[in-house]
């Protein structure tokens, strides 16, 4: 296939101008969205790169309108007929109906416009012709592959002729096989023009997808989320994983990434809050042990790039960056330039026995997880050695939302069982000291 030879052109389609937004819980506000500015052009795909939580689908949600920000603007510029941008929206599930058939589903855009019954017809069999799915139009939802019910979605899209295409990870719960076709079909069918779309913003986790995609990113950090890099990608179409220069900027996007808490102690740099009010994410304590291993043995000896972790293990940002970060939390591992680098702790967990590593486990959570630490004194200091577990969900409410305080409790619970340094009944909710270290 040729260099695809769409230039981006400087008009601008959407123009998003001090955007906030935040949700209300219990103790106060919580804040999504911090300040976030941008403009989409035509011509262009623009990626929104970031770890879950950091906001980037609910800014695409505001700029479809499904939700209005707290503050700021987002503002829909006029095209040279004076007409607005018109908006379509691609999900991650699919979203369609099971009880209408591939071409019900694509129509129901055009009917909603009232689109004569005839035309309706002609424009959803040609935007099933283009996405691949002809011979498929009386099919159910239900007798199609994940791949071709997203490719549904993408006709019923298009089918409107939108200026804008917004996609939510739309190719997250496909196998990779899959999501790898019909990534390359898309960019196919943007490049020569066979699509009525003048921009695409796709959000995405995917660093190697962002990279292979799109024409500019917008690298999202969280709490509150916001625009943390605007990365320009003018490598030429289509984009070889395996070249170096694409290496190189997937190496450069991950120490983008990383180098936000290289400057901080590991305590305050990771997760969002201090003390016992730190968001802990649920990461398997056999997950942690593994990566410390994998990056022990050859070829990493103790250190090792995370894009190369990420394709190693076959792990999105969304999976590898909360291990990454956890061991760091423990000082199992420093995260510096994009590297992952593990420390004498670590190292010596990697060599020892069951028992040994429980107790290096043990010792770190004591040090440098405050929630852990705190627990543990509450059950040494009470005489029955017991407690009860909504005892510490109600004081992580007070910083936090019920949400995150069930997920950040049942963190510490898991790893705190794994290294015996207290129990946990379920039936009960208690925790207990049944099994000390």
């Amino acid at each position: 296939m040729a260099t695809l030879a769409r230039l981006p052109a400087a008009a601008p389609l959407v123009t998003v101008a001090g955007v906030r937004h935040h949700y209300g819980k219990s103790t106060g506000d919580l804040l999504v969205l911090d300040n976030v500015d941008l403009t989409l052009n035509e011509g262009e795909v623009v990626g929104l790169l970031g770890r879950s939580g950091s906001g980037k689908s609910t800014l695409l949600r505001s700029i479809a309108g499904l939700i209005a920000p707290s503050e700021g603007e987002i503002r829909f510029e006029p095209q040279l007929d004076g007409s607005a941008p018109s908006v379509s929206m691609v999900f991650q599930t699919f979203a369609l109906f099971p009880w209408l058939t591939v071409l019900q589903n694509v129509e129901l855009g055009l009917e909603a416009q009232r689109v004569p019954a005839e035309e309706r017809r002609t424009r959803a069999l040609a935007a099933i012709d283009l996405i691949g799915l002809d011979g498929f139009e009386n099919a159910y939802p239900k007798e199609l592959s994940g791949g071709m019910r997203q490719r549904v979605g993408l006709a019923r899209a298009i089918v409107v002729n939108p200026s804008l295409l917004l996609m939510d990870e739309p190719f997250s719960a496909l196998d990779v096989l899959t999501a790898e076709t019909l990534r390359t079909d898309l960019l196919d069918l943007w490049s020569e023009g066979r699509m009525p779309i003048k921009s695409i913003l796709i959000v995405t986790h995917n660093i190697e997808e962002a990279v292979l995609m799109c024409d500019r990113i917008l690298v999202f950090a969280s709490n509150p989320g916001r625009i943390a890099a605007e990365i320009k990608v003018d490598l030429p179409q289509p984009r070889d994983r395996l070249d170096p220069a694409f290496r190189a900027l997937v190496e450069d996007i991950y120490a983008r990434m990383t180098a936000r808490t290289a400057a901080q102690p590991a305590r305050d740099g990771l997760f969002p809050g201090t003390g016992i009010s730190m968001v802990l994410p649920v990461v398997s304590t056999n997950a942690l042990a593994g990566l410390i291993e994998e990056v022990d043995a050859t070829p990493f000896d103790g250190r090792a790039a995370m894009a190369d972790l990420s394709d190693q293990l076959q792990l999105e940002i969304d999976d590898l960056f909360p291990m990454a970060e956890t061991l760091q939390l423990m000082r199992f591992a420093d995260l510096s330039g994009g590297d992952l680098l593990l420390t004498p702790a670590a190292r010596r967990y990697a060599q020892a026995d069951t028992d040994a590593r429980k107790a290096i486990f043990a010792q770190a959570l004591v040090q440098h997880v405050p929630l852990a630490q705190h627990i543990r004194r509450i059950l040494d200091e009470r005489p029955s050695h017991t407690a009860p577990a909504r005892r510490f969900r109600d004081e992580l409410e007070d910083h936090m939302s019920p949400d995150y305080a069930d997920e950040t409790l049942r963190a510490v619970t898991h790893w705190c069982r794994y290294a015996e340094l207290f129990a946990y009944d379920e039936d009960a909710d208690e925790f207990s000291l049944d099994n000390p270290i």
